[in-house]
């Protein structure tokens, strides 16, 4: 058996590769390789998003904590993000989060976080899988009255909200704000939060029914709340995806305020302000070379990573930065919480809003976005990651930067699962771009392929 962890916990289809026997294993294993030190019963937060798999999975899952002696404390339907800050609010020994994220409702996933709240290195991962994998009778079998026990946390989503309204305490009497709930893990604390804050809420896609989770809906199908912020006369618009780790904006027109012009609003404002640490916003190489022009216009540094937001994080933990994410509108605070936050993010650029006066479409005219063109070029597997030493390639790739002379880009990355190189090409003439985006694939499938 191949590696269980991706790049974001165990993923798969639920009931047929995320089994409820997987789920048994990932809770037995995880609860013994995350606690081994305490001297104590340990305690693991459980919460999940609207999937209608995710009672079986949460019931294998709070039997195999149960099954090594561990508490499992269950906190229902909760964003992940609030499981990240539950498990360091109620000094839990870890947090596991059964969600897919936005993918699919047949999809589910297992996540765990540390007792400090963050997702778990490559290694503990390993140690884990190792035990599932290869398990010598290592793991205890408690009895008696060790065996462990399920609780149930009522107040979790309350302890949440409060949490961020102390945290971005912005008044938001007076706005009118347009929700995206994508029947997820938001569906209960976005409307609830921005209410108990004063905002005029209107909202759709709260009504989970197991199965339509991010079903035409949510941040990865941002077409129906550009409808409905006109449709109810918005001043801004808000889409979570499923666990509602992420968010993305509409702004009172309807057009989308992705998430590189989501963190160059509020990193300028925390510049304003003294609280950008070394005046810095870590972003990925997808971000838009719109948020490098903003930032060298402003006085403020962009630090590159990886793809993926565990690399984001990681820069921030290393070099003191607070403020990190993608344009997915996948934020991190680090000031705050440990992993990205919808609805964290949400309240800070709300209170951007608030403090500058100004409506969504004039803060995000700080950033132009250049237009991005994306093309995959189908080479063999072995070859995929040798497109830089074939000189007809770098050549291309050579001369297109010249041309751009600082107003655009190339970079080609391979793909982490199927035999492709990507091409994405960026620059403010998007039918040139276009047509050399596909010239450059055209040339790397000729000589890789």
């Amino acid at each position: 058996m191949g590696r269980l962890f991706g790049t974001d916990g165990v993923r798969g289809i639920a009931n047929s590769e995320l089994t409820a026997e997987l789920a048994y294993k990932l809770g037995r294993a995880g609860a013994f390789v995350l606690t081994a030190e305490t001297k104590h019963v340990p305690k693991i937060l459980v919460g999940m998003d609207t999937r209608i798999s995710g009672h079986m999975l949460e019931a294998a899952l709070v039997a195999g904590i149960c099954s090594v002696g561990a508490e499992a404390i269950c906190l229902g339907i909760a964003p992940t993000p609030a499981v990240a800050y539950l498990t360091r609010h109620y000094k839990a020994d870890a947090g596991i989060v059964i969600s897919a994220s936005h993918n699919p409702f047949e999809f589910n996933g297992i996540k765990f976080f540390d007792g400090k709240g963050y997702k778990l290195p490559d290694a503990i991962e390993d140690r884990i899988e190792a035990v599932i994998l290869d398990e010598d009778g290592q793991l205890p079998f408690p009895t008696g009255v060790k065996v462990g026990v399920k609780s149930v946390r009522e107040d979790a989503l309350n302890d949440y909200i409060d949490f961020l309204k102390e945290t971005a305490p912005a008044d938001l009497k007076g706005m009118k704000i347009a929700v995206d709930c994508a029947n997820g893990a938001a569906y209960q604390a976005a409307p609830k939060a921005l209410l108990q804050l004063g905002a005029d809420v209107c909202v759709i896609h709260n009504k989970p029914d197991g199965i339509n989770i991010n079903d035409s809906c949510g941040s990865t199908h941002i077409e129906s709340l550009q409808k409905f912020v006109c449709e109810c006369d918005a001043d801004i618009g808000l889409a979570f995806d499923g666990d509602a780790d992420r968010v993305l904006a509409v702004d009172e027109n309807g057009r989308l305020i992705d998430g590189d012009r989501i963190m160059a609003i509020i990193g300028l404002e925390l510049k304003k302000r003294g609280r950008l640490t070394k005046n810095t916003i870590v972003a990925t190489v997808m971000s838009n070379m719109g948020l490098d022009i903003m930032a060298g216009n402003h006085g403020i540094n962009i630090a590159k990573t990886k793809v993926g937001d565990r690399y984001v994080l990681e820069e921030m933990l290393e070099k003191g930065y607070i403020l990190g994410g993608e344009q997915s509108g996948h934020v991190i605070f680090l000031e705050h919480n440990t992993t990205g936050d919808g609805l964290l993010t949400a309240l800070n650029l709300l209170d951007a809003m608030k403090t500058s006066g100004c409506k969504l479409s004039e803060l995000a005219s700080v950033m132009e976005v250049l237009p991005q063109i994306i093309k995959n070029a189908r080479v063999k597997n072995q070859n995929k990651h040798n497109y830089m030493e074939d000189e007809i390639i770098a050549g291309l790739c050579r001369q297109l930067e010249s041309e751009f002379n600082g107003e655009g880009r190339v970079l080609i990355r391979p793909s982490g699962t199927e035999p492709l190189v990507r091409v994405m090409i960026e620059g403010k003439d998007k039918e040139y771009i276009t047509t050399r985006a596909f010239e450059l694939a055209k040339v790397i499938e000729e000589r890789l392929s």
